[in-house]
């Protein structure tokens, strides 16, 4: 009989609760293979929470491996740093050299990081009743959010996945699943946000000017090599904290750059990039039990995070129009939107739009170096935060 008990626990202790977080695995991995919404990341998170919501479940726990990998590699930051090294070794800081004015592009868009921590919060000043605290966990007189998990939320903003798992797990772990969720979620909705934003913020003879494709600058191989070391160098020595964050990204730069480590180049861009984020998201996933899950702060988290997307992509795009008021050349506003780190894919979002205006203008290359300028305004806007908190 105690046997019979023990094979029939996945079934006596099953909740609703459970279903609801099986449901959501099920969503997660349908948006990755039907949508292809992120799928590298989004199937690996949905199946991670299946692993974790099936009761009585040892791939988490104690010896689960699960939990395992969880303290392996996020409690220590490993997956997002080796994630870094990765993205670092994919981009190409040319077409940001060839314009450094895209620079202020990707700090511009970074707002929306600030105005969603601001939000999150604001949630403190509300005095919930006895009765609501109670029935959300939280003690008498306790806020929503710390602040420190207010920052965690609002570096969703960053449109940067390993970034806000690297800040989430210092200043949120019990939340990291679902701001992983929608890091990633918002940026494979990228293409749904950001084209409505840039539009009700720009006219069309706006979205129809030119910009040059090469601006007749050519970036030679020792500057391409020097700026992951400056940068690092700088930014280390500004804020020492973004050490592992910007150090790892220019690390893996400097490896595409240097021109002697070929192979090493394209087994951080594929083997190593391809392993990691297969267990980072697996692990993530393990992190979405439904007790922690299906909370009114996980709500609030995807519902900030949306608005922190949006943020990003007008504060970009007017900043871009701010600027043109100073230029006799001016710029298409709407690279002011690839100001955000969903690298390259705000990018092409802006070249189609450009060619729906025009079919003959090209605005990609001035577009990819304000996604790149993104990429480090994520960074170092993440180790912002880390080193006024921490």
């Amino acid at each position: 009989m105690d046997k019979l008990q023990s094979l029939l626990n996945g079934f006596t202790n099953f909740t609703w609760q459970h279903g609801v977080m099986l449901l959501i695995g099920i969503v997660l991995i349908y948006l990755a293979i039907k949508k292809e919404y992120e799928p590298m990341l989004l199937l690996p998170i949905g199946f991670g929470a299946i692993l974790t919501n099936i009761p009585g479940s040892t791939a988490v726990g104690e010896h689960g491996f699960l939990t395992v990998l969880y303290n392996a590699g996020i409690v220590n930051e490993l997956f997002p740093i080796l994630i870094f090294v990765a993205v670092g070794a994919m981009i190409d800081f040319s077409p940001l050299l060839k314009q450094p004015v895209t620079l202020f592009f990707g700090a511009a868009a970074q707002f929306g990081i600030f105005a969603s921590m601001l939000m999150a919060a604001s949630t403190n000043l509300i005095e919930l009743p006895e009765a609501i605290s109670s029935l959300l966990g939280l003690a008498p007189g306790e806020g929503l959010f710390s602040l420190k998990e207010a920052a965690a939320v609002g570096i969703i903003g960053a449109a940067d996945g390993p970034t806000s798992i690297f800040v989430g797990t210092k200043f949120a772990p019990k939340y990291i699943g679902a701001i992983t969720v929608a890091a990633y979620s918002y940026m494979a909705l990228v293409p749904l946000i950001q084209p409505p934003v840039i539009k009700a913020l720009t006219t069309k003879k706006e979205r129809q000017i030119r910009m040059d494709v090469d601006y007749g600058v050519k970036v030679s191989k020792t500057v391409l090599i020097l700026f992951p070391i400056v940068v690092t160098i700088v930014a280390g020595i500004i804020a020492p904290i973004s050490v592992p964050l910007i150090g790892s990204l220019m690390f893996g730069n400097l490896i595409r750059e240097c021109g002697v480590l070929e192979r090493l180049s394209q087994t951080a861009q594929n083997e190593l990039g391809n392993l990691v984020t297969l267990l980072l998201g697996i692990t993530i996933g393990s992190t979405m039990a439904a007790e922690q899950f299906l909370t009114v702060q996980t709500f609030l988290i995807l519902g900030i995070g949306l608005l922190a997307f949006v943020f990003d992509t007008a504060f970009g795009v007017l900043f871009a129009k701010f600027v043109n008021l100073f230029l006799k050349k001016k710029i298409n506003p709407m690279i002011g939107g690839c100001g955000i780190s969903a690298f390259p894919m705000s990018a092409r979002i802006v070249q189609k739009m450009a060619q729906k205006e025009d079919p003959t203008n090209f605005v990609l290359m001035p577009a990819i170096g304000a996604n790149v300028a993104g990429q480090i305004g994520s960074v170092i806007a993440g180790a912002i935060i880390l080193a006024l908190l921490s």
